[in-house]
């Protein structure tokens, strides 16, 4: 599997997860963490724009779980939520 974050320059991290890996809690948080570094490594006007992130990600239970939930406002990200599934939007 592999795991991308991008904002509208370009790639900013990635990770190939070996075949019998899963994202799990622990999995996800440590790529927060990962992508919070490269973000500091890559994006200089990151840390000018205090560290404005805003993340869109699904309510899968490892994005969702507390300590990832934690570790996201530790640095200072905001969520996009996510529009609620209903099978009565119809897609045109």
């Amino acid at each position: 599997m592999l795991c991308i974050w991008w904002d509208q320059k370009s790639v900013i991290y990635y990770e190939l997860l070996k075949p019998v890996e899963t994202v799990n809690t622990e999995c996800y948080r440590q790529q927060m963490i990962n992508l919070n570094q490269a973000l500091c490594e890559k994006r200089s006007e990151y840390q000018k724009r205090q560290h404005k992130v805003i993340l869109l990600h699904d309510n899968a239970p490892s994005h969702t779980a507390k300590l990832v939930k934690e570790t996201i406002e530790t640095f200072g990200w905001e969520i996009l939520s996510q529009a609620a599934y209903s099978p009565d939007f119809i897609s045109i």
